[in-house]
């Protein structure tokens, strides 16, 4: 197996719901809701790929940086390398059923086990897409981090506790699922939360809770205020608003504000080591993977989500190389042009 049969297994599964483009950049799914695509006119997606391609890297080569260390600790778990798998739901609903929730499911878990880290899994309109994430991790043993719609807290903190029964790392929101029509039109409404709501969430667990949809300074200085343990910059793959800046656009200034006080993560747009290498130079801790993945998981299953994972771990520490990095503490803005 390789990226090419990967790439050509998946566009036989998936199309014509995804082209699996040579460059996955929005233009040719763009508004394809249900499918892949971003919505409306398909900005926010392609902001996401165009802010990354704005930052250049310095190439340097009189060092002796030649073996570079990419382990990273996530609340106290050592991966192979700052990157996860993204939290993607309804998969069969965007699909047409062509993968389904608990394929995809299987493959993420077992193929980011393969490959050293862990996968983030997700939630959706239908309660197969939380428990099919949970049913993976519990029949693999493998940890990860089950993240839940900003249902009504009630419902929240029930499925909170399924997680831990699941032996979750830590627990995602996914706030930026607040205006997603298809949890309402299933009677499972979203809503935004307040301060005090979200003390109430943080509250309810031990474990470590995530923030996922910062997109501004502001939130996330008061994510850091009622306790979350980390924040994932993210516009939800171009996918809920039109016309938001590209995640590296707004980096740097979040970082800058909270970097210290809370882990950062961050997704969109990434589709190599080198992306990977950018969203670190610009201050996140760790970045998550998605639509690659989800051409892995329809191309190979676990062995093409493990084979993306590592063909991108492998590109990071290409680029560390060439930009003078042994390790992730010497990764700042300084490798930017």
């Amino acid at each position: 197996m390789d990226i090419t049969s990967v790439r050509r297994s998946a566009l036989q599964k998936l199309s014509p719901h995804c082209r699996v483009c040579k460059e996955c950049n929005g233009i040719a799914c763009a508004g394809e809701m249900p499918g892949l695509g971003g919505t409306g006119s398909g900005a926010s997606f392609k902001n996401n790929i165009l802010a990354l391609a704005e930052h250049k890297l310095n190439l340097r080569t009189l060092h002796t940086a030649k073996e570079p260390d990419t382990q990273f600790s996530f609340f106290d778990n050592l991966l192979s390398a700052p990157l996860m798998a993204a939290p993607i739901t309804a998969i069969g609903l965007q699909t047409n059923g062509k993968l389904s929730d608990v394929e995809w499911a299987e493959s993420v878990v077992y193929g980011s086990q393969k490959s050293g880290t862990i996968p983030w899994t997700g939630d959706g309109p239908d309660p197969l897409h939380f428990h099919s994430g949970l049913d993976a991790l519990r029949n693999s043993e493998v940890q990860g981090v089950p993240v839940i719609k900003p249902r009504e807290n009630k419902a929240i903190i029930e499925y909170i506790k399924r997680a831990e029964e699941a032996k979750a790392i830590a627990i995602g929101i996914d706030i930026d699922a607040a205006g997603i029509i298809n949890m309402k039109l299933k009677g499972q409404p979203v809503e935004p939360k307040g301060k005090k709501q979200l003390q109430e969430i943080i509250s309810s667990t031990s474990l470590p809770v995530i923030l996922k949809g910062i997109m501004t300074s502001d939130e996330a200085i008061l994510a850091a205020e009622v306790g979350a343990a980390g924040i994932v910059i993210s516009n939800h793959g171009g996918r809920v608003l039109d016309h938001t800046p590209g995640t590296a656009e707004v980096l740097s200034e979040i970082s800058s504000q909270v970097s210290g006080r809370m882990m950062v993560i961050v997704d969109g747009g990434v589709r190599s080591g080198v992306d990977i290498l950018k969203m670190l130079a610009l201050g996140a801790d760790a970045v998550l993977i998605g639509r690659p993945l989800l051409i892995g998981a329809a191309g190979g299953s676990a062995e093409g989500v493990s084979l993306i994972l590592n063909k991108f771990i492998s590109e990071m520490k290409a680029a560390m190389t060439l930009t003078g990095c042994a390790s992730l503490a010497d990764i700042s803005n300084e490798i930017l042009r």
